[in-house]
């Protein structure tokens, strides 16, 4: 153990020993069976803080991670617009305002002080377009009586790669006027790396190779929020960020009968992006009517640079370099419409405008053989990709008995995307879209929900533009001609309340894709992703919490979330079935944790796994893989000082990370060229977590 590690691992200790005497002043905490246990009303399972207390939680996402089966799910981050809803987080009966205010940051801002309780229900059966399965609607105290309040989270970490002392957030909130304000500052601070060896068979060198990466992605956030005597609710949500990312692997290649040669990729990026949002909800006629509005932009140079340097004194410096600058923008109105019929029938109506832009300018610099760099053309690579988008969505819904609730949208998406340069095109697209959800409750402790969906996914502009990879030597000649792939998505999910023993969801889908994003040909020598005719897509996905009470294991559970999957696509080269590019195969994670009664320790730990599938060119393939899975323990001191202090080892497997990629003669059905396979270790990893709140 080095004398950094040393340092961070003394620290916590110090801490959590410091924190020891506290243990026997601690307020009872005993936990009995049942305590996790829901308390069911109308259909919803309902908890209170007083139910997490053994857990000392701080924030509402303290609590939301405790909670038996559930798992935040923060929708498709990609989607431009708004569209319907399909995070299932819920504060106060709303969707969570802006777009880069996901679940996690957001219930992070929210202290336990201004909980007054968190319900669990089907989404099929709210009044919100897009929900269904289990939804989680965080109810907050706004009686404006509660005074100022605060927390905060300092994450340091030391590893291989080095040491990430900036990684945190403290927010703070409390009343302003007639409302609330909200401000938040966070880095989501990194400091990666791996190293290895790296075998080329094929040309028969081997590559010695130390990777490093870091980035600071320091956020400030402020929001305000206000409900008025008569019901109208307005918020307003500004944020500002920076992403600074760096990378640098520096190898030692060596060979057989030749002179050794250094090489050295860098890779940097330094962003700025900026959002605005606000949203206006008021009674209008029989109903309510929400007005949204968004504008998000952001500035984001990229420069990857990639160098060979000869020992031999006489060959000159070969390399490439590919500068790129990226602006991107967003620009969003929406209005939601919703009203009440006799018989409790919902209905709705949804209108939303949008604006999307990426305007790019790259350059690629090859050097000479006197090792000057010379500018090379790419065609494609300075382009302005824009998109007018318009959408209506109508919304039924009502509950058909007892227990069983029908929610039904339907409606239709108008898009123009056109690119300019040289490849540039102006299209159209009229696609229309709906679902179809259910919920039935059979009995108090169990739900089931379906969903049937046609759906328009959101194309990736970067997609459309020449892009470079230089340290492999792969060109990307960019796609005017995409269209937005359609599918048919139909789920079942079902959740099983154990009682005692804690609570379990299964859920299984099943999608069925046209105009899937693939690699495609472009010329006999060029490819870019382009559109396949249909791909399916299936799978199942586990969300369990084993409460060990009941086993006379007081204040001990399990925690599984898992997911399998498969697809199939026509591969455009062989014509043969293969699984979708780059597609999810399984993965795990399975984590344990004991809170001992009548203290404030807590320990546990856990491991999970990734398994992707290939992802797929036509001149090559490249294959990640964990060889063993990512393990760790901790232990918790729950009142160090009125602290909470975690110290956490992780990789106790010494995972190794392997790379294979084979790059072939022309195209992928041909002679093999070369192969890359490539194998990483990155070591022991100590992380400090430190949270309080004020």
């Amino acid at each position: 153990m080095n004398h950094r590690m040393t340092v961070l691992h003394g620290i916590a200790l110090g801490a959590l020993i410091a924190g020891l005497p506290c243990t026997a002043i601690a307020q009872s905490q005993s936990p009995v069976a049942g305590d996790l246990q829901p308390r069911l009303e109308n259909g919803r399972q309902i908890y209170v803080v007083a139910q997490f207390e053994r857990f000392n939680p701080r924030t509402a996402l303290d609590i939301v991670n405790q909670i038996p089966g559930f798992i935040i799910d923060t929708g498709d981050d990609d989607q431009r617009g708004l569209g319907q809803a399909d995070e299932n987080v819920l504060i106060n009966g709303a969707r969570i305002s802006g777009k880069n205010n996901d679940a996690f940051t957001t219930l992070r801002r929210i202290s336990v002080e201004n909980i007054l309780r968190l319900e669990i229900v089907d989404g099929a059966t709210l009044s919100i377009s897009g929900l269904s399965g289990q939804v989680l609607n965080v109810v907050t105290n706004d009686d404006g009586e509660r005074g100022v309040t605060g927390n905060f989270r300092w994450r340091p970490q030391i590893r291989r790669a080095g040491e990430n002392w900036f990684a945190g957030d403290i927010s703070i909130s409390g009343p302003l006027g007639k409302g609330e304000f909200t401000l938040a500052l966070e880095n989501d601070a990194f400091r990666n790396g791996a190293q290895g060896r790296e075998r080329v068979i094929g040309r028969n060198f081997i590559r010695d190779e130390v990777a490093r990466t870091r980035g600071d992605r320091p956020v400030l956030n402020a929001s305000f929020t206000q409900t008025s005597d008569a019901g109208s609710i307005f918020n307003i949500n500004a944020e500002y960020g920076l992403n600074n990312f760096r990378q640098q692997v520096t190898t030692a290649r060596t060979e057989p009968g030749r002179s050794d040669i250094s090489e050295i990729f860098v890779g940097t990026e330094d962003e700025w992006n900026a959002e605005l949002s606000a949203d206006y909800e008021f009674d209008l006629g029989g109903g309510r009517l929400k007005l949204i509005g968004l504008q998000r932009l952001e500035h984001s140079p990229f420069e990857d640079m990639f160098e060979q340097r000869f020992t031999d004194g006489v060959t000159p410096l070969r390399g490439n370099q590919f500068n790129r600058t990226i602006d991107e923008g967003e620009s969003v109105a929406r209005a939601e419409y919703s009203w009440k019929t006799d018989g409790g029938t919902d209905w709705g109506i949804n209108v939303e405008g949008a604006y999307n832009f990426l305007e790019s300018e790259g350059a690629l610099l090859v050097r000479d053989a006197q090792g000057v760099f010379q500018p090379i053309t790419l065609t494609n690579a300075n382009s302005k990709v824009t998109e007018y988008r318009g959408e209506i969505i109508g919304t039924y819904g009502r509950a058909l008995s007892d227990n069983l609730t029908l929610q039904a949208t339907l409606g239709g998406e108008y898009s123009q995307i056109s690119q300019n340069g040289p490849l540039g095109q102006t299209r159209s697209f009229i696609r229309p879209k709906g679902s179809i959800s259910l919920a039935w409750k059979p009995q108090d402790d169990l739900d089931f929900s379906f969903k049937l969906e046609r759906k328009v996914d959101q194309l990736n502009f970067f997609d459309f533009v020449a892009s470079v990879d230089v340290s492999n030597d792969v060109r990307n000649a960019g796609n005017p001609a995409l269209v937005p792939p359609q599918s048919w998505n139909a789920e079942i999910e079902g959740t099983f309340n154990l009682g005692a023993f804690g609570s379990t969801t299964v859920k299984g889908y099943y999608n069925k894709i046209s105009d899937i994003v693939d690699a495609i040909p472009i010329t006999d020598t060029t490819e870019a992703l382009g559109n396949l005719d249909s791909a399916k897509q299936y799978g199942i996905t586990v969300a369990s919490t084993f409460l060990l009470d009941p086993l006379g294991w007081t204040g001990a559970k399990i925690d599984v979330e898992a997911e399998a999957q498969r697809s199939s696509v026509l591969d455009p080269l062989t014509g043969l079935k293969r699984r979708i590019s780059d597609d999810l195969i399984y993965n795990y994670e399975v984590s344990f944790r004991h809170d001992i009664p009548n203290s404030n320790l807590a320990y546990g730990g856990g491991l999970e796994r990734y398994d992707g599938f290939t992802q797929i060119r036509l001149d090559q393939t490249a294959d990640f893989d964990e060889l063993q899975p990512y393990a760790w323990i901790f232990i918790e001191h729950k009142d160090v000082f009125g602290l909470t202090v975690n110290a956490n080892l992780g990789n106790l497997f010494n995972r190794t990370d392997r790379f294979v990629r084979t790059d072939y003669v022309g195209r992928r059905d041909g002679p093999i060229n070369f192969i890359e396979d490539r194998s990483r270790k990155f070591g022991l990893i100590y992380r400090l977590t430190v949270s309080g709140s004020f």
